[in-house]
């Protein structure tokens, strides 16, 4: 290997000093000289070529109209730098190859709240205090879900009142989501955007995504657990205005969709208020004191 052959001779940065995530779009994110570059405007007169500090920050977000050599792929696995590709604006998820992380944390901890049946309902409770406003007596896992089913169609209610929209129900059918009302079709688009958002935090953390606490079935469980902590405050926000818009206007629900969960993203900064929801939820503060107390006690009884 030849030295400084894409700069495989430098250390590796810690995430814990990295600096979040990056998004680009619209070019082509190559490897010149060794170092991480993105060539912008190819075939105007003024194209651009940016170093981008591939050490120095956790996950690539590559949006719309990008492209990736396999030179920037080996950099960016040799220096653990994460690499998504995303939709315009970040409310589509479409792969993130985990290209090891390398703190482990999150997901031992994750790991460890799940596989204890009631530490995980405790987590479960955590949850649904989060979504509901109160911390509810039942243990039951069915019971805390029919209780939240209920208010949701309550807030599904309120919401669209709210809007001045008419709401005849939720209705979702898998084989035709075209078949339902704009109201309908609007939260099935805005819920994908949050996941996709959700799918970006869980994958920037490490955190596993199949290991849920309230869903179980999927393998992205604990990205839908994450995404349905935002229902409320963020996924209902842009469906219903994006359906009024909708009989207002010639654009595709889709597409006024995308345009309304973009500008909620910025502005509410979803992504990494999901980011900070992930660790309360996994109590990151609380493990982080017990692993600094028991490694007090074993240099005790060392120096003993």
């Amino acid at each position: 290997m030849l030295k400084g052959r894409l700069g495989l001779e430098k250390a590796r940065i810690p995430h814990a000093d990295r600096h979040g995530l990056l998004w680009l779009e619209r070019g082509e994110l190559c490897v010149v000289d060794g170092c991480l570059h993105f060539a912008r405007g190819a075939d105007s007169l003024t194209p651009t070529l940016d170093q981008i500090p591939h050490q120095a920050v956790s996950m690539i977000l590559l949006g719309p109209g990008s492209s990736v050599t396999h030179d920037a792929l080996r950099l960016l696995a040799r220096h653990g730098t994460l690499l998504a590709a995303v939709g315009q604006d970040g409310v589509r998820s479409y792969t993130a190859p985990p290209l090891m992380p390398d703190r482990s944390d999150v997901a031992r901890r994750q790991a460890e709240l799940w596989g204890a049946p009631r530490r995980r309902i405790s987590v479960a409770r955590h949850m649904y205090a989060l979504r509901l406003g109160e911390i509810l007596p039942h243990r039951d896992l069915d019971t805390l879900r029919g209780i939240e089913g209920a208010r949701v169609k309550a807030i599904y209610r309120l919401m669209a009142d709210k809007h001045g929209i008419e709401w005849r129900g939720r209705h979702y059918d898998r084989a035709n989501p075209e078949a339902a009302d704009l109201p309908n079709q609007a939260l099935n688009h805005a819920a994908t955007a949050v996941q996709a958002a959700a799918a970006i935090a869980v994958q920037s953390l490490a955190a596993l995504p199949p290991l849920g606490f309230i869903h179980e079935d999927s393998g992205q469980s604990f990205v839908l657990d994450i995404a349905d902590l935002f229902r409320d405050s963020i996924t209902l926000q842009i469906a219903f205005t994006a359906a009024k818009q909708a009989a207002q206007s010639d654009d595709s629900v889709d597409r006024l969709v995308r345009r309304e969960a973009a500008k909620v993203f910025r502005k509410h900064q979803v992504i990494s208020s999901m980011m900070d929801r992930i660790k309360q939820v996994l109590r990151m503060e609380e493990h982080g004191k017990s692993q600094e107390g028991a490694a007090d006690g074993a240099g005790d009884g060392h120096d003993a």
